[in-house]
């Protein structure tokens, strides 16, 4: 029975001893400087030894102790040395040349998203609520407008109030230039509300039909609002021109974006500025309005109008551009041309 309890302790110990022995074999000096000490310590705790003796084993227990800790620190130190070289040396000496590379490569990706977008040359807009939104970027800060249509609908009941108010609260100026079909030929007035009841025989979003007689009011209405606002804006360059011929497409084209929509709500094409289709678009529209019969808006000081047009007022300043209302328009006619100029309803409003 002793036999196997001392064999049992002896197979602890050993077990023991192969725990510690990786560890002190790693940290021999700090495992030899941690016997010392508890030796020196148990040495003077020992009673009947002579004092002398005891502080003799104990001064020179702890001068070993301290040497061999600071030979630990010593070697430490040496094991460091190599890694604190290899990061200052190293890794923080590359770091400026690896920072170069990632502004390099933030370049490169910046040049390639614009290359891809000026490779895409129109985007195609599925909603309403886009197509509000592509024209809500384009009056952002815009400095120019262009627009060609047929009679200018939503142009007066939105975009030209909003890009003259926000022009007016930057003081800054403003260039407009507006194509629309002629009011005063019957024709094409005709084809176009033709074309327009073909599509849909329904009252539009303004609540009414298109007619002939439609047609030519919503195009003597977007001259008198150039008219009424070149009056109240002097950093406003604006300028009309009346086409013998319709479209079945309407451009908005601003500094930033050109729009292209057709009769569907939901439907659109938008491209960016500086690319191959928004240039060509602007150099089409250009050469469309100068073969356009030009609308005199330099004699805007001619006609003063009222905040709110007199019947006299308006068929005065058509009298004087040398576009005259026809004689068959009472004043009801002639009032609602005004609310038509001044107070147009976004025809695309939910």
């Amino acid at each position: 029975m002793i036999v196997e309890m001392r064999g049992e302790a002896m197979a602890r110990l050993v077990t023991a001893l192969k725990r510690v022995a990786p560890w002190a074999g790693q940290n021999a000096d700090g495992a030899i400087a941690l016997l010392l000490a508890v030796v020196v310590g148990a040495v003077g705790l020992i009673p009947n030894v002579d004092r002398e003796v005891q502080d003799q084993l104990v001064n020179a227990g702890s001068l070993l102790v301290m040497a061999l800790v600071a030979t630990a620190l010593l070697r430490d130190r040496a094991r460091q040395a190599p890694v604190e070289e290899a990061i200052t040396s190293g890794a923080l000496s590359q770091l400026p040349v690896r920072l170069a590379r990632l502004e390099q490569i933030e370049t490169l990706v910046s040049g390639t998203r614009k290359a891809l977008d000026s490779l895409q040359l129109v985007r195609v807009l599925g909603s309403a609520q886009e197509i509000a939104q592509a024209h809500t970027d384009a009056r952002k800060d815009a400095t120019r407008w262009s627009f060609k249509g047929g009679t200018g609908t939503y142009l007066r009941a939105v975009t030209l109030p909003e890009c003259v108010a926000a022009a007016k609260r930057d003081k800054r100026h403003l260039t407009v230039r507006i194509e629309i079909i002629d009011p005063s030929n019957r024709e094409v007035c005709e084809s176009y509300a033709h074309y327009r009841r073909s599509l849909a025989d329904t009252p539009d979003g303004t609540g009414q039909v298109w007619t002939t007689d439609r047609a030519r009011m919503e195009s003597y209405a977007t001259v008198l609002a150039a008219f009424w606002h070149r009056q109240r804006y002097g950093l406003l360059d604006i300028g009309v021109g009346l086409s013998r011929t319709m479209t079945t497409f309407r451009w908005d084209i601003s500094s930033t974006r050109l729009i292209m929509t057709v009769e569907d709500p939901n439907r659109a094409m938008t491209a960016l500025a500086d690319t191959f289709y928004y240039e060509n678009c602007d150099t089409e529209l250009r050469l469309s309005l100068e073969q356009a019969r030009r609308v005199p808006l330099e004699r805007y000081k001619e006609v003063p109008l009222s905040d709110e047009p007199t019947e006299e007022e308006v068929r005065e300043l058509f009298e004087r551009i040398e576009l005259p209302l026809p004689k068959s328009y009472t004043y009801p006619d002639v009032v609602e041309i005004t609310r038509k100029a001044l107070r147009a309803k976004d025809p695309y409003a939910p």
